[in-house]
């Protein structure tokens, strides 16, 4: 399955490996200032400062502030897949509702992780991201897992199934987005509350 690149967004493609690392600087600038003030506050001059870059070195590489999380976005869905697909192979879930619980699991330990996850997430909660294949990274996400379920446990799912696993990962997100919105390790609570809904969204599987 192809994931977006974090590098999506980016104005000249780094094909250097100083290119690239200035280009991770860059969205780990915009990340930490995310994680502070939230995504609506990001400027590029407030990257440019925070990576200790010149406002031409943001631009270089992206036009505009949208374009900078566009690439935080698409470098959160890489990592966020990243963690599932591992988490998914690690634990070897035998049933749908532990496949789900996994990927609460993983997507906990990802906002924990990743600064700016909270705010930003893989980017549904803004019509920001262009996205060429007509789904979201919550789509992306949802597509993880229900891969895992036909290529481990070979069930396949029906047009309700599939959308019952969407709404699931769906409901994860704003679930735990709420979860960490002041809580650096997650409102225990909450968190709970995401795994009952996630089981719920998908018992008639």
């Amino acid at each position: 399955m192809p994931l977006l690149s974090g590098s999506q967004a980016i104005r000249v493609e780094p094909v250097q490996a100083r290119s690239a690392a200035r280009v991770n600087a860059l969205l780990d600038a915009a990340s930490d200032a995310v994680h502070e003030l939230g995504y609506e506050q990001l400027t590029t001059a407030m990257v440019a400062e925070r990576a200790g870059a010149s406002i031409g070195t943001v631009y270089r590489y992206f036009p505009d502030r949208i374009a900078v999380l566009q690439a935080v976005a698409s470098r959160n869905l890489e990592r966020a897949s990243r963690a599932l697909v591992a988490a998914l192979a690690s634990r070897n879930p035998s049933t749908v509702v532990e496949s789900l619980d996994c990927a609460v699991d993983a997507l906990v330990d990802v906002f924990r992780q990743e600064r700016g996850f909270r705010s930003l997430r893989v980017g549904d909660c803004l019509d920001i991201r262009p996205i060429t294949s007509g789904r979201g990274g919550n789509a992306e996400l949802a597509q993880i897992v229900r891969d895992d379920l036909h290529e481990r446990l070979g069930i396949r799912l029906d047009s309700e199934g599939r959308l019952s696993i969407e709404t699931a990962i769906d409901v994860v997100d704003a679930v735990l987005a709420r979860a960490f919105l002041s809580s650096e390790r997650g409102d225990s609570s909450l968190i709970a509350e995401a795994h009952r809904m996630a089981r719920a969204a998908v018992a008639d599987i």
